[in-house]
């Protein structure tokens, strides 16, 4: 594993760049990161819709997050890879597609994330704002979100751990990130299958575990700053 790391790491790490396109361990961060990022306003906006008063409204958002849910996100890439330059009528990037399936994918996700952390808040809340003479919008911006949105960041940055490894699916498409990375290494050396694909799952293994340390880190420092709080 040494003697690959020595002689391929830099693929594995950045991919052909600056020769190339970036690619490795640098895409599949990339791409977890505008993922999440892209997906939060739109799971936002499914969230609130989930628990709208407005029958319609909640049961469009239910049958979209339930529907995405219950599909794998490989057949979404496919969909994705396949759909999207039939009805646009142009050539688009293996990464943006699977970049525009893993914002549809997350946001379902996400989105029931919010509406969890909405439903959680005390109905108190509601009601002592609406009691004050706020309206639905003004609650829901002043009062509801702010909490809910807050309780909800340990959720969310699971969900970007989720994210990460999501990404090697990418590699059915050509991205090259860094399972795809791997893969090109294996092609070179044929030799040495299993020492490669164990240097893919460590690398894995040590970013989601060290993601998933900060998460509890946060987790703690969210517990100790309510608790800090005036009764």
């Amino acid at each position: 594993m040494l003697e690959i790391l020595r002689d391929y790491g830099l693929i594995l790490l950045i991919g052909q760049y600056p020769q190339g396109p970036l690619g490795g361990l640098a895409m599949t961060l990339i791409l977890a990161v505008l993922a999440l990022a892209l997906s939060f306003p739109l799971a936002v906006l499914v969230g609130i819709a989930r628990t709208s008063p407005i029958k319609a409204v909640a049961w469009a958002a239910a049958g979209y997050a339930n529907s995405v849910r219950g599909l794998p996100l490989l057949l979404v890439v496919f969909w994705s890879y396949f759909a999207v330059p039939a009805l646009t009528g142009r050539n688009v990037s293996a990464t943006a597609m699977m970049l525009a399936a893993l914002v549809v994918y997350e946001s379902a996700y996400l989105g029931e994330i919010v509406r969890a952390g909405i439903a959680a808040l005390p109905r108190g809340q509601t009601q002592a704002a609406r009691a004050l003479g706020m309206g639905y919008w003004s609650t829901l911006r002043n009062v509801v979100l702010p909490q809910a949105l807050y309780n909800m960041i340990p959720s969310m940055l699971n969900q970007f751990v989720v994210v990460v490894k999501n990404t090697s699916l990418a590699y059915v498409i050509g991205v090259d990130e860094l399972t795809n990375a791997a893969y090109q290494v294996n092609s070179q050396l044929l030799t040495k299958p299993f020492q490669v694909y164990a240097l893919l799952a460590i690398t894995y293994f040590v970013l989601c575990f060290a993601l998933s340390r900060a998460v509890e880190a946060v987790e703690r420092r969210i517990a100790s700053a309510r608790l800090s709080r005036p009764a």
